[in-house]
């Protein structure tokens, strides 16, 4: 025992202790490139694109070629197994900074589609004509992690003042108030 206790004591108290050389890709992980590992440009989205990028998106020739005077919602068609689709979307189409998966919803299939409050053109083709709600994400194909995006976008747009909305009537009992 006082052995054990010896050899534990001179290696606490050693002066001269060695470092080990940790390789750098093991310190970092971030240290090493997706699109070394073989992962297609195209599917990369570790890429972060300004908000004024993605206005002047909305207004160039690009998309409209893309898109035309349609949402960019119109042609999208969730893929599926069976002839029921499932009540809710996928949780997110981007995994770690890659497309993770063949068919990805509207907003994560476009790198240049960004849910920003000052992005109103986008966030106004989610937004119902008829009553100013939120187009639900079965309707739109929205991943869930984007239908988050798009709601908190669409609260600070309003606080914001950038998008219009009515405020509820409120209807107040009279009787309390009579004599």
């Amino acid at each position: 025992m006082s052995l054990i206790l010896n050899k534990l004591v001179t290696s606490l108290f050693r002066l001269n202790l060695t470092p080990k050389v940790i390789p750098v890709k093991f310190i970092h992980n971030t240290a090493i490139n997706k699109n070394d590992e073989g992962v297609p440009i195209s599917k990369d989205r570790t890429t972060i694109i300004p908000v004024e990028i993605s206005i002047k998106y909305l207004k160039s020739s690009a998309y409209k070629k893309t898109y035309g005077e349609y949402p960019v919602w119109k042609f999208y068609r969730r893929n599926y197994k069976g002839q029921i689709p499932p009540q809710k979307t996928r949780r997110t189409c981007i995994r770690s900074g890659v497309i993770s998966t063949g068919n990805p919803c509207p907003i994560c299939r476009d790198e240049y589609l960004i849910l920003d409050y000052r992005n109103i053109d986008l966030i106004k083709q989610f937004i119902s004509e008829h009553d100013g709600r939120i187009l639900n994400y079965n309707y739109t194909g929205l991943c869930q992690k984007a239908y988050k995006d798009l709601r908190v976008a669409v609260t600070k747009a309003k606080e914001y003042g950038l998008l219009t909305y009515d405020v509820p009537f409120r209807y107040y009992d009279y009787s309390e108030w009579k004599n």
